[in-house]
Formats: structure tokens, sequence, C-alpha cells
């Protein structure tokens, strides 16, 4: 006899849905960001800093990505970042933060306790001159 799984008929669930590609065309100007869960604090001495610095360095050599600007605050960061590459955005901000996830958790013996970050980065394109001043200030 069969599971209740096996036995279901599952052509009445819709099929999920997949993320929507996130625009990221090379030759423009993006402003990306992402912050912590809850507001909890990634950044809360200088060696954390200099961490996430280290795998921002790393991401930057290891893609067609051209780093304009970044702040780091205590519980998010700030890019700006101009893509060489069709598509690069995406892969840069993922291995980016993926990570960072796996260096934080192994720094603080937290793995598997859940994410750091409270969703998927967020990224907007620079649409003109003041706008470009005003995310790099």
């Amino acid at each position: 006899m069969g599971s209740f799984i096996d036995n279901h008929d599952w052509s009445y669930y819709p099929a999920p849905m997949a993320r929507r590609t996130r625009c990221s065309d090379a030759g423009y100007v993006y402003h990306v960001l992402n912050r912590a869960v809850g507001r909890a604090t990634l950044f809360d001495k200088p060696g954390d800093y200099a961490a996430f610095e280290n795998i921002l360095t790393e991401a930057w050599e290891r893609s067609a990505m051209r780093l304009l600007s970044y702040v780091i605050m205590p519980n998010h960061w700030h890019l700006v970042v101009w893509p060489e590459a069709d598509g690069a955005l995406s892969t840069y901000v993922q291995w980016l933060t993926v990570t960072h996830v796996r260096s934080w958790h192994a720094h603080y013996h937290s793995q598997g306790t859940g994410p750091i970050y409270q969703g998927r980065f967020k990224s907007f394109p620079v649409q003109e001159d003041d706008h470009y001043l005003t995310v790099c200030r």
C-alpha cells in the first residue's frame, strides 16, 4: 500500500513560481544593499569589517565588476557597482553574500542557526548624475 504522497494527485497544485530574473545589464551603475535579519548587528568589531572587506576584495577579483564605492554599517552595507557583463551583478552579490554568511557563521560558531541577511539583496539602477553623487556620499 502506497503512502499519501504516492497516491495524491499533485496536478491540482500549480508549479512553484521561480524568482523573477533581476535586471543587471552591463553598462549601468547600480546601488546594491543588504541588511541583517531582525536588525541584528553583523559588524560588531574592527575585525568584522576587515573580514567583509577581504571578501569584498576577493569577490571583485573573481568577477567582471567595477566597485565604485561602498559603505559598511553595523547592520547592513551599500555598494555602488558597475557590471562589465550582463548578469554579472547577481553572480557577484550572490558569491559575496554566501561567502560572508559562511565566514560569519564559522567565526561565531553558529552554523545551522539560520540566515544572517533578511533576504535577497536589493539593487537599483542609478538613473542620473545627481543620484550617483548622492549614493556615493
